[in-house]
């Protein structure tokens, strides 16, 4: 099984942005707990992060024909971003979305995802852990 990350605008400042919203964990710190959980399950992992919508399209459409599903923080592009959500839609592989924050609990526009309607189910609200909920999801998806 094979499994790609894809990690949003911005998150490549995780550790010093906002660590009271996204936590202190830097993003290699969650690439590398990533990695290791990969190990753990049986999945082969690779982590990339994009802060420009069209690498993120690129990268789903890419993942179509090289992995088995998604773990997608699309960050902020998840409020609004249907290019992305169509992207989603048009790949035949599982898609998790996760956020680091609980969504709904946050500002009016950003309890809304508009990307998460065209995903397999999202996850939010726990912090790095998402990602690893996610990977959990996209291999027990995989499973079935």
């Amino acid at each position: 099984m094979r499994v790609l990350v894809i990690h949003g605008p911005n998150l490549n400042l995780l550790g010093e942005r906002q660590p009271e919203i996204y936590g202190t964990q830097s993003l290699a710190e969650i690439d590398a707990a990533l990695m290791q959980a990969g190990k753990e399950l049986g999945v082969e992992v690779r982590s990339v992060q994009m802060s420009g919508e069209g690498g993120i399209i690129d990268h789903l459409h890419a993942a179509r024909n090289e992995y088995d599903a998604v773990v997608l923080n699309p960050g902020a592009y998840a409020h609004y971003s249907y290019a992305i959500a169509d992207a989603i839609a048009s790949i035949r592989i599982p898609v998790i979305e996760v956020h680091l924050s609980n969504i709904a609990g946050r500002e009016a526009h950003r309890r809304v995802s508009v990307t998460a309607a065209a995903c397999a189910g999202s996850i939010s609200g726990f912090g790095a852990r998402s990602y690893l909920l996610g990977l959990r999801a996209a291999r027990e998806l995989l499973e079935k």
